[in-house]
């Protein structure tokens, strides 16, 4: 995997106690096309992608890459975990891993997307022990704020981008000593 380092891509599949993370597949097109054209899921992200450019821009199955993770509930996709080197939209993250997760509001208020990516920064913690993982979300995001304390994330700062309040936050498998 080239954009995380010295780790082989794709991992076997990563298996919860109800949950499957694994690359994209075919099956997979319709419903990340409703993840990306979801009001309520871009509601923080510039809003949502009108559903006939993501027809076209998506023919075929869903782009598979390093470091992104359909998450998978009895067959059906359900969101989607992505692990990727500073994209460069991050100052605070350049050359950091960053981490952002998806989910379609029907898995809302379950516990999945925390669980799933619990079981990414797992993998991650394994795969490249010690390296931190950023994370930023928009302030108004509530939702957003409360998975990245369950998973760990600790802030580091606020920040005006977007033209919105923006939260940022590093996560690591390393616990400081004292």
């Amino acid at each position: 995997m080239t954009d995380l380092g010295p780790v082989a891509w794709p991992p076997a599949p990563i298996r919860t106690e109800r949950l499957i993370l694994r690359e994209p597949e075919a099956r997979d097109r319709a419903a990340v096309i409703e993840l990306l054209a979801s009001p309520e899921v871009s509601a923080y992200l510039g809003g949502p992608r009108p559903r006939d450019e993501l027809e076209r821009a998506m023919p075929g199955a869903p782009s598979r890459r390093p470091g992104l993770f359909m998450v998978d509930l009895d067959g059906a996709m359900i969101g989607q975990i992505t692990l990727t080197r500073g994209t460069g939209h991050l100052r605070q993250g350049a050359g950091k891993a960053e981490f952002g997760y998806l989910f379609l509001p029907q898995a809302w208020g379950c516990g999945y997307a925390t669980e799933a990516c619990a079981a990414a920064l797992d993998w991650f913690a394994g795969a490249l022990p010690g390296e931190p993982v950023v994370l930023a979300t928009q302030a108004a995001n509530v939702r957003s704020m409360r998975l990245a304390a369950k998973l760990g994330f600790i802030e580091v700062e606020r920040y005006e981008a977007y033209g919105a309040e923006q939260w940022f936050g590093v996560w690591s498998s390393v616990t400081p000593s004292d």
